[in-house]
């Protein structure tokens, strides 16, 4: 019987010995808080990559879509709970360094990136990661119920064959939504562009709140078209959603996703160690499972249903321009389309 319990208060003390080392190695995990804009069933592949090569750093994410993350760093900007800045675009990345909240970093190995994707200031306030681009998610089986064609343009948004048939992202809670306008209004030019909004809203059932949604409301048929951007409409076809992805011939719009230090993270090393890693082959192969062009260019490869041209149908896009005039940008457009956001 003293045997036993000489034995049975050994295992308990061995047990409290593991988790009193357990405690303590986790303890001793910094941990990061990386705010992000970031598709939600993206985060674990990127997590567990760099996990990889930063075991010691724990990432706390906090996600949202990118008008409403952008939104958040700047009310908080008089005390900044963000660590990192990731995958939020780079016209917010220029209006976070015009507000002096960014630190700027070289990481390793930032040579390799394509210059057009990194800040010009040296050294850069944030660096590019990949870009995404505005597609149109056409849902086949409705549209032939409903004899509606697919359009080959943006302009052919505006016949009057799709009135009620079309959502898109709301520019202020989306990123993709923004890029939309601001495209337009650059392909267009500003007068041209504002009249081409107005015919495309009065074929708009809902303005969303996301720039995954209008793409997941016509992979389901709630409407025929949804515009969107590449990565979402082909995840819905690869779930055997019957869409088809259009990329309109006047130009696409487009952003970077970008990363970013916040000026007052009191752990910098780890920050840095982030953004390091983010700029990697072994990070780039990761962007590349999601989207057609990467940082690096020779990481770059072919997507499924995405064309081989794809680079070239991206529209010229002034990121500072697009930064400077956002507030006004947005107001006009609330002016003219509000009517038809969804709720929040």
């Amino acid at each position: 019987m003293r045997v036993a319990l000489i034995a049975r208060w050994l295992s308990y003390a061995v047990a409290a010995l593991a988790f009193a080392a357990f405690g303590t190695a986790s303890a001793q995990k910094t941990q990061l808080t990386v705010y992000t804009a970031l598709e939600t069933d993206q985060l674990k592949a990127y997590t567990e990559g760099f996990n990889k090569a930063y075991p010691d750093i724990e990432i706390t994410w906090v996600r949202d879509s990118t008008g409403i993350i952008t939104a958040k760093i700047m009310a908080e900007k008089a005390a900044p709970k963000a660590d990192v800045i990731m995958g939020v675009a780079a016209t917010s990345m220029a209006i976070f360094e015009q507000e002096g909240m960014l630190n700027p970093y070289s990481p390793k190995g930032v040579g390799a990136l394509n210059a057009r994707f990194v800040d010009t200031k040296k050294p850069p306030a944030w660096v590019g990661m990949d870009v995404w681009g505005a597609t149109i998610c056409f849902n086949t089986v409705e549209a032939a119920k409903r004899n509606i064609p697919k359009p080959e343009t943006w302009k052919d948004l505006t016949k009057p064959v799709y009135k009620g048939q079309i959502v898109m992202p709301h520019p202020a809670s989306s990123g993709t939504g923004y890029f939309d306008v601001t495209a337009w209004l650059q392909i267009f030019g500003e007068a041209e562009g504002w009249k081409f909004m107005d015919g495309l809203h009065e074929n708009i059932a809902q303005y969303m709140h996301s720039g995954s949604r209008p793409c997941a409301a016509a992979a389901a048929g709630e409407y025929v078209l949804g515009i969107s951007f590449e990565y979402r409409a082909n995840r819905e076809k690869a779930r055997g959603a019957p869409v088809e992805l259009v990329f309109p011939k006047e130009g696409l719009g487009w952003d970077l996703e970008a990363i970013g230090i916040v000026k007052t993270t009191t752990k910098l090393d780890a920050a840095k160690k982030l953004e390091d890693w983010s700029v990697t082959d072994a990070a780039m192969a990761l962007y590349a499972a999601n989207f057609a062009i990467v940082a690096v260019p020779s990481l770059s490869k072919p997507l499924p249903n995405v064309p081989a041209n794809y680079a070239s149908l991206l529209a010229k896009n002034d990121f500072a321009w697009a930064a400077k005039n956002r507030d006004k940008i947005l107001a006009e457009w609330s002016k003219r389309y509000e009517s038809k956001a969804a709720p929040k």
